[in-house]
C-alpha cells in the first residue's frame, strides 16, 4: 500500500497535473469570493471541460476547486458579512464584527491557517480511514442519522442569544420552512398554497442569503461609511497566526468534527460550521465576546468546513453516496470520466483514491497561499464608501439567489425572508437557530420515518441512538449555560437588554413592534398547523408537532413581552438601543429595504439584466451621489461581470412580465 501511496504522489507532482490542480484552485477562488455560489456552481462550471481528459488530471482539477472554496468563501463572510457559502455562515458571527473593528487581517489570517490545517487534517484522516471506514459508515442506520439530526438541533441552545424562548421559537420557524414542499413519507405537498415555486421547498441559498446577507446590507446602508471602521485592513496577520497557535487544540477538535459530520451523507457543509461553532462556545468559560468579534468563532468553523471535504469523500468514494450537493456533482464528474465509486476504490483503483488524497492536500496548500497573497487587494473592498459598494453587493446576492431555480420567484422569496431577517436582527432573535432548524428539518423527518419503518419504536434502544442521545443531552446542558448573543451591547446595564424608560411614552409603546413581530411568528405556526390538518397522519405529524411545540414557546415569549419586567433579557429592540446611543437616526432602516425592493420589482417587470443596469444608474446617482463618469464606469463593470458569469454558467436571467410580449436577444431575455 505504501508503494501505491508514493506512486500516486509521483503522478500528481508532474507539471501537467499540477497545472490542472492550480487551474481548479484559481476557479474555486474566483467562485468562492462571490457569495452564495459555492461548490455546486463551481463544479458544474468545470464539468464540460472533463471530456477527453485523463482520469488523474480531471480529478485533480475537480479536487482543486472543491478544496479551495471553503477557504476563499471566507472573504465574503469576514469582509462583507455575507456568507460566502452554506459552510461559512457561522464565520459571519465573529468574522464580520472583527472586520468592522478594523481587524480584518487578523480574522482572515486566523481563518486561512485554520482552513489549511483543517484541509490537511481531512486529507490525513481520509488516508488513514480509507481502508477501515466501510464498517464504521455502515454502522450508521436511519435511527442513528435521525439522532444526529437531533444533535444538530441541540445547537439551538447555544445560539439562543438573550432568550432561550426566542431561540426555540426561531428554530421552530426554521423547522416549518424546512417542511415546505413534499412530505418524505407520503409525497403530499405541504404549505405550497398552489404556488409552483414552493413545491420543491424554499432553496437553501435563498434562506441563507435572506437571513444573513440581506440584513447586513440594509444595516450598512444606514450610513455612508466603509465596512471597516478604520478604513484599513489592519495589521494583524501575525496576530491571526498566533491566535490559531493559541487555540490549536480547538482547531484540532473542530477539524475532527468536520471529518465526522462530512462523512455522514446529508449533513455536510450546511450544518458542520454551526456544530463546530457550538462546540467552541460549549467548551469555553468566557463566552461574552462570541458574536461580537471572538477569534475562536472564526477558528472553529473554518477548521471544520475544510476538514469536512476529506470526510465527505469517504462515502462518495466508497459507496457512491454523496455527502453534500458539491459531492454529488463531483460524483457525476467521476462517472463522466469512467470511474465507478465503490469497493474497487480501495482495491483495484487504490491508486486513483490516493491521487485524490494527494490532490486534496496540495490544493489546500495552494489555496491558502493564494488567499493570503490576494487578501490585500480583495480586502481593500472594506475601504470603499459603502454606497459605492452596495449596488454590487445587492446585485451579487440577487444573482446568487436565482441560481437556485433561475426564476424571479427566487428574488421574491429572498426579499420576503430578508425582511424577516431584518426584523429578527432588530429584535434580537437568533437567525442561526432558524437556519439550523431549516437545514435539519427535511433529513430529521426523513430519518425519523425510516427509523420507525425499519426498526419500529424500538429504534430508541439501539446502542448508537443511546450514545448520541446522551451526547445531545450534554450538548443541551452546556448550551443553556453558554449561550451566544450576537446582538449589539446594550446600554442599560451590563448583560441586560432592558428597555429604556421614557417620560413621554410608556414602556409598552416601545414593546409594540416586538409584540407585533412575535404575533407574526405565531401566525406562521398557526398557518403550519392549519395546513397540516389537511394531510394524512404521516404527512402531518412532523410539521404539526414541531409547530405546536414552537407555538408554546412563542406564547410564553408573547406573555413576557406584554407583561414582563423591562429588564427581562427577552425584551430587546436594537432601534431603541441605537437611538439612545445616538448612533443612527430612527426610521432609516427602511430606505435600504426599499432599494433592494426596487431591484427585485424591476426584475419582475423587465427582467434581471435590464433591471440591474437601471438600478445601478439610479442608485449611484441618487443614493451615492456619484458623478456621470463614475456612474457609467461602475455600471459598465457590473454589467460586464454579470454577463461574463452568466455566459460561463450558461445562464438565462429571470424574465420579467414585459419580456413575455417582446422577444429580446440574450442577455436581455
Amino acid at each position: 500500500m505504501v508503494d501505491v501511496f508514493i506512486a500516486a504522489l509521483a503522478d500528481i507532482l508532474t507539471l501537467q497535473h499540477m497545472l490542472y490542480i492550480l487551474f481548479g484552485v484559481v476557479v474555486g477562488l474566483a467562485i468562492g469570493v462571490f457569495p452564495g455560489l459555492g461548490g455546486i456552481a463551481g463544479l458544474s462550471l468545470l464539468i464540460p471541460f472533463l471530456y477527453g481528459m485523463d482520469d488523474i488530471s480531471a480529478l485533480a482539477m475537480l479536487i482543486g476547486l472543491v478544496a479551495v472554496i471553503p477557504t476563499s468563501d471566507t472573504f465574503a463572510s469576514v469582509l462583507m458579512g455575507i456568507p460566502g457559502s452554506s459552510a461559512s455562515q457561522a464565520t459571519v458571527l465573529d468574522g464580520f464584527p472583527l472586520a468592522k473593528q478594523g481587524q480584518a487581517a487578523r480574522a482572515l489570517s486566523a481563518a486561512f491557517v485554520s482552513s489549511l490545517f483543517g484541509g490537511l487534517f481531512g486529507a490525513i484522516v481520509l488516508t488513514g480511514f480509507v481502508l477501515i471506514a466501510r464498517p464504521l459508515i455502515l454502522a450508521f442506520g436511519s435511527a442513528e442519522l435521525f439522532m444526529l439530526s437531533i444533535f444538530g438541533l441541540s445547537m439551538v441552545g447555544v445560539l439562543a442569544g438573550r432568550s432561550l424562548t426566542k431561540g426555540l421559537a426561531a428554530c421552530g420557524v426554521g423547522l416549518v420552512l424546512g417542511s415546505v414542499g413534499g412530505a418524505p413519507a407520503t409525497g403530499e405537498f405541504r404549505m405550497v398554497f398552489e404556488l409552483d415555486y414552493l413545491y420543491d421547498g424554499i432553496p437553501l441559498v435563498v434562506v441563507g442569503l435572506g437571513l444573513f446577507a440581506f440584513p447586513e446590507i440594509v444595516d450598512l446602508l444606514r450610513t455612508d461609511a466603509s465596512i471597516a471602521r478604520t478604513g484599513a485592513l489592519g495589521a494583524g496577520w501575525l496576530a491571526g497566526v498566533r491566535d490559531w497557535m493559541r487555540h490549536w487544540f480547538l482547531s484540532l477538535r473542530c477539524a475532527a468534527i468536520g471529518c465526522i459530520v462530512g462523512a455522514i451523507p446529508g449533513l455536510g457543509g450546511s450544518v458542520v460550521d454551526w456544530i463546530a461553532y457550538g462546540h467552541a462556545v460549549q467548551t469555553t468559560k468566557d463566552t461574552e465576546r462570541f458574536g461580537k468579534g471572538d477569534i475562536r468563532g472564526v477558528v472553529a468553523p473554518e477548521s471544520a468546513n475544510n476538514a469536512k471535504e476529506g470526510g465527505g469523500l469517504l462515502p462518495t468514494l466508497l459507496f457512491g453516496i454523496p455527502g453534500s450537493g458539491s459531492m454529488a456533482v463531483f460524483l457525476g464528474g467521476m462517472v463522466l470520466i469512467g470511474i465507478e465509486p465503490g469497493p474497487s476504490m480501495v482495491t483495484t483503483e487504490l491508486d486513483v483514491t490516493y491521487s485524490i488524497i494527494w490532490s486534496l492536500a496540495i490544493a489546500n496548500v495552494l489555496g491558502a497561499g493564494l488567499c493570503i497573497v490576494l487578501a490585500g487587494p480583495i480586502s481593500r473592498l472594506t475601504t470603499i464608501p459603502f454606497p459605492y459598494l452596495a449596488p454590487f453587493m445587492i446585485a451579487v446576492i440577487a444573482f446568487a439567489a436565482f441560481q437556485a431555480t433561475r426564476d424571479v420567484a427566487d428574488l421574491i422569496a429572498l426579499f420576503a425572508i430578508g425582511c424577516f431577517g431584518v426584523m429578527m436582527k432588530r429584535f434580537g432573535w437568533p437567525r442561526a437557530a432558524l437556519l439550523i432548524g431549516y437545514v435539519l428539518a427535511p433529513q430529521a423527518e426523513t430519518y425519523f420515518y425510516q427509523a420507525v419503518q425499519f426498526y419500529g419504536w424500538g429504534f430508541v434502544t439501539r446502542p448508537g441512538v443511546i450514545i448520541i442521545a446522551a451526547l445531545t443531552l450534554v450538548s443541551i446542558w452546556f448550551g443553556v449555560r453558554n449561550r451566544v448573543d450576537d446582538t449589539a451591547p446594550v446600554t442599560a446595564s451590563a448583560g441586560s437588554a432592558a428597555m429604556p424608560a421614557s417620560p413621554r411614552k410608556p414602556a409598552l409603546a416601545y414593546r409594540a413592534p416586538q409584540i407585533a413581530f412575535a404575533l407574526l411568528v405565531l401566525g406562521v405556526f398557526a398557518l403550519a398547523i392549519w395546513d397540516s390538518l389537511g394531510h394524512t397522519f404521516l404527512g402531518q405529524v412532523f410539521p404539526m408537532s414541531m409547530a405546536s411545540v414552537a407555538a408554546f414557546f412563542g406564547l410564553l415569549l408573547l406573555g413576557v413581552l406584554v407583561i414582563g419586567e423591562s429588564t427581562h433579557p427577552a425584551i430587546y429592540d436594537q432601534e431603541v438601543e441605537r437611538r439612545n446611543a445616538a448612533e443612527v437616526a430612527a426610521g432609516r432602516i427602511y430606505p435600504g429595504i426599499l432599494w433592494i425592493a426596487t431591484l427585485i420589482g424591476l426584475s419582475a417587470l423587465v427582467g434581471f439584466y435590464l433591471a440591474m443596469i437601471a438600478f445601478f444608474v439610479v442608485f449611484l446617482v441618487v443614493r451615492a451621489r456619484a458623478g456621470p463618469m463614475t456612474t457609467l464606469v461602475l455600471t459598465a463593470i457590473a454589467a460586464g461581470l454579470v454577463l461574463l458569469l452568466a455566459d460561463a454558467l450558461s445562464l438565462n436571467f429571470p424574465r420579467g412580465v414585459l419580456q413575455s410580449f417582446v422577444d429580446l436577444p440574450w442577455p436581455l431575455r
